[in-house]
């Protein structure tokens, strides 16, 4: 089973609280992909690394829609930029 790859649609904001990610499967069957991205601030800080596990089609894509659990809506305002490892790990 070959890793997919996973690309940043979108990056959370106050207006909309979730990052938005695209998982493709480059194998033959169905399989469930780790995906994992990071949340920084203006200064490059690290606020909060999550992962999800993402099923996707054989040969197709999913789009994933990440909450940013762990720093509460009081914060969302110093996001300023969502990084995604572009490679999603093939879990089955």
């Amino acid at each position: 089973m070959k890793d997919g790859t996973a690309v940043l649609i979108s990056c959370a904001s106050l207006d909309d609280p979730y990052a938005t990610v695209e998982v493709r499967n480059p194998n033959d069957r169905d399989a469930v992909f780790t995906m994992k991205m990071t949340f920084k601030d203006a200064h490059g800080f690290t606020m909060i690394t999550t992962s999800a596990q993402v099923p996707v089609p054989a040969k197709d894509t999913a789009t994933n829609r990440v909450a940013i659990a762990g720093i509460g809506t009081g914060h969302l305002d110093q996001i300023a930029s969502c990084e995604v490892n572009p490679r999603a790990t093939a879990d089955w």
